[in-house]
């Protein structure tokens, strides 16, 4: 699984599975970044809003695997909606991390997380921002660009308005909730679309429907949700501090039925998280 990847519309690869290192302080990201690396991850997603850039960084100069051989995510906070404060952040999130480039950075979100899914949608804004990052990538600050919750009117306004286009769309998707619609637009614009909480922040693990078809595979309930993600084109980034679930996220070498990627596809919305239907990073929405 760790040698698989996907090719971004400007040529630079990307590994199909990473790690999420969202909810982990600086010292659980170091040792999480340093235990997925050892274990055969080379990608790593962080964000500016996760306030852990600083130990992932850390992990990433203590793992022994050569710069060159990772690839690195980050996201520009929600709440930056200009040109001069995105900039200065790019460049505090290299800091950070200790990293000469970043290899994907990407707009964490289309509103800050106080206006998430709200009437203002920043059109205008997010044009700006995305002149920022454009810039960054021509200067070889970062090697490919994305958004991240973008809808497709969001993703629209910016392909109306980019000179360098969009090369990923990170979304909320898992097994019985899956925005096919959206995940179609970008793949037709050649945007790669990335799943992030791919195994529904736990909620699904107990499902007996998906439990019933993960054991027709002799395989985990998590390791099914990862390969529907997968069958779909799109990448995974499961976020884990544990070692084994590391281990467990990475062995997904089968394949789902046509017939079962459909009732898949159709599950009912899970609409309770529980304890994580309170989201920090998104200022108490959800």
């Amino acid at each position: 699984m760790f040698n698989e990847t996907y090719k971004l519309s400007n040529g630079v690869e990307i590994p199909k599975l990473g790690l999420g290192t969202w909810l982990l302080d600086d010292t659980q990201a170091t040792q999480a970044v340093r235990d997925a690396i050892s274990i055969g991850y080379r990608h790593i997603d962080t964000a500016q809003a996760y306030m852990n850039e600083a130990g992932v960084g850390e992990g990433i100069k203590s793992c022994g695997v050569a710069r060159e051989e990772l690839f690195i995510t980050t996201k520009v906070a929600a709440e930056l909606k200009t040109y001069d404060a995105v900039t200065q952040s790019i460049d505090e999130s290299l800091s950070k991390m200790g990293l000469d480039y970043i290899d994907l950075l990407i707009i964490h979100s289309p509103q800050p997380w106080t206006e998430f899914r709200e009437e203002n949608r920043y059109f205008e804004e997010n044009k700006e921002i995305w002149k920022s990052l454009e810039k960054a990538y021509k200067t070889g600050k970062v090697k490919a660009i994305g958004l991240s919750n973008f809808l497709q009117d969001d993703v629209e306004n910016i392909l109306a308005n980019c000179e360098i286009k969009p090369m990923v769309n990170q979304v909320l998707a898992h097994v019985s909730n899956t925005p096919l619609e959206l995940i179609e637009f970008c793949q037709k614009h050649n945007i790669l679309v990335e799943a992030y909480s791919p195994i529904a922040h736990g909620a699904v693990l107990d499902h007996a429907e998906f439990k019933v078809i993960a054991d027709k595979y002799g395989v985990s309930v998590a390791q099914l949700c990862l390969r529907y993600c997968l069958q779909l084109g799109l990448v995974v980034i499961p976020k884990t501090a544990n070692p084994d679930h590391m281990r467990n996220n990475s062995e997904l070498d089968f394949a789902i039925s046509d017939g079962d990627m459909e009732t898949l596809k159709n599950a009912e919305h899970i609409q309770d998280y529980g304890e994580h239907s309170f989201f920090p990073v998104f200022g108490g929405k959800l």
